[in-house]
């Protein structure tokens, strides 16, 4: 059977000086928090988000520093710590890849809840909206992954295989595309269904995080895991660890806010409106 080849797309549309350069991925990572800002921006016109479309522009530079600084910490002490012990100025160096969607996570939420406070926006009100924007992020980042040809799947032979520059000569499972699909098609559509139905805060991040991991931990049994890391427990493979403990997280986290209020609207609701 012939296979495809992955695309012939340069992942560097520029080159600018050394190591400096205009990569696709950038492009996209960049370009998903873009329209992540639209969506945001479109959601503070409703009633029951209580931030403002200004509020919006400020916090996507907090968020974009924020996943960042994140994905790149974990994944360094994570999946990469021989590299970062043996260079400590590897964890500056970005243009060599490596980033942690787990640790992106961490990072935006740590800047969300900072810039709530600042701003007296009620945490997981922002927090869903957000939750409601980011799988268009997820969707554009995997594009990138696909173009760089990186994180690609395991050996297979079904007809949609895909022979990487960087898997070797037998065909793989083209794994960014089914993250593509479930981290941001599905996932997209299934929340915004969903925002109709769930009016408590925090109700539309949990199902997030949820729908989130459940995609990831599927996808992985496709995924050729990090070479660095390879298989743990049980055959496990690292984002599966990370994912399994993010579930653990959000099944709690959705038992302490369902049961946070009596009634099915947020009293944090009625102190603050806008203006």
């Amino acid at each position: 059977m012939n296979y495809m080849h992955q695309p012939e797309i340069d992942p560097v549309l520029l080159h600018l000086w050394g190591p400096i350069q205009i990569r696709w991925y950038s492009l996209l990572y960049v370009g998903g928090f873009i329209v992540g800002k639209f969506l945001l921006q479109k959601l503070a016109k409703e009633k029951r988000f209580l931030f403002t479309a200004e509020d919006m522009e400020q916090l996507v530079l907090w968020l974009l520093i924020g996943a960042v600084v994140g994905a790149r910490i974990l994944y360094c002490f994570v999946y990469d710590p021989r590299s970062l012990m043996e260079n400590p100025l590897y964890l500056f160096q970005t243009y060599k890849g490596g980033l942690s969607f787990h640790g992106a996570l961490i990072g935006v939420i740590i800047a969300a809840f900072v810039f709530a406070r600042k701003k007296k926006i009620p945490f997981w009100n922002l927090a869903d909206a957000m939750a409601l924007a980011t799988p268009t992020g997820l969707a554009m980042g995997r594009m990138g992954n696909f173009i760089n040809g990186e994180l690609f799947g395991r050996v297979s032979y079904v007809p949609w295989a895909i022979i990487f520059k960087e898997g070797g000569t037998e065909p793989r499972h083209p794994s960014q595309l089914y993250e593509f699909f479930l981290e941001g098609v599905v996932l997209f559509a299934a929340l915004w269904i969903l925002k109709k139905y769930l009016k408590r805060d925090g109700q539309i991040s949990v199902c997030f995080l949820i729908g989130y991991t459940l995609s990831r931990f599927i996808v992985e049994f496709f995924r050729e895991p990090d070479a660095q890391v390879g298989y743990l427990l049980l055959g496990l493979t690292m984002g599966q660890v990370l994912s399994i403990v993010m579930l653990l997280a959000s099944v709690v986290l959705a038992f302490f806010l369902w049961n946070r209020y009596p009634n099915e609207s947020s009293p944090a609701k009625k102190k603050r409106s806008k203006a």
